[in-house]
């Protein structure tokens, strides 16, 4: 038996990366999601990331957003510290790139800190990330960005 399977590995990962990514929104947008969905969604979420990190096309700013949606996942479970891991990954992975990145990623941050209860430090990362939010030049994106930020409270 070989240990090359018998598929495109490649045309898998790009349909899970997308598959799954686009699921966990689903999830996430539920507002009345049962235990179960809220497991499904931390699944889905980590299995996108996994194969979006498995594709030989994947950017930092790919790689960046999946590390983001994670985040919020577990923002949304309330694990302050999971989503601070993982929200400090997409910083890494966005810095030196388009602002929209790294302002989503201190979106992340804040998010996390806000679940923490630690409001000095999300008011420090909500700062960065509406000065970022400002260079953003493409307005659809900046409105996405500034409705993302003005649900931290």
């Amino acid at each position: 038996m070989s240990d090359k399977p018998d598929f495109d590995t490649a045309a898998v990962h790009r349909y899970f990366s997308a598959t799954c990514f686009n699921k966990t929104w689903e999830f996430i947008d539920n507002p009345h999601r049962s235990p179960d969905e809220e497991l499904a969604m931390l699944q889905t979420a980590m299995a996108s990331l996994w194969h979006w990190s498995q594709r030989e096309d994947a950017t930092p700013q790919n790689l960046s957003v999946g590390n983001w949606q994670v985040s919020r996942v577990y923002c949304l479970l309330g694990q302050a510290d999971n989503a601070r891991r993982y929200a400090e990954v997409s910083l890494k992975l966005a810095e030196g790139h388009e602002s929209f990145y790294a302002a989503f990623a201190y979106e992340a941050l804040a998010r996390a800190e806000m679940v923490a209860g630690n409001k000095a430090k999300m008011q420090e990362y909500l700062e960065k990330a509406f000065t970022l939010a400002e260079k953003v030049e493409d307005e659809e994106d900046k409105q996405v960005l500034m409705g993302d930020l003005g649900s931290i409270k």
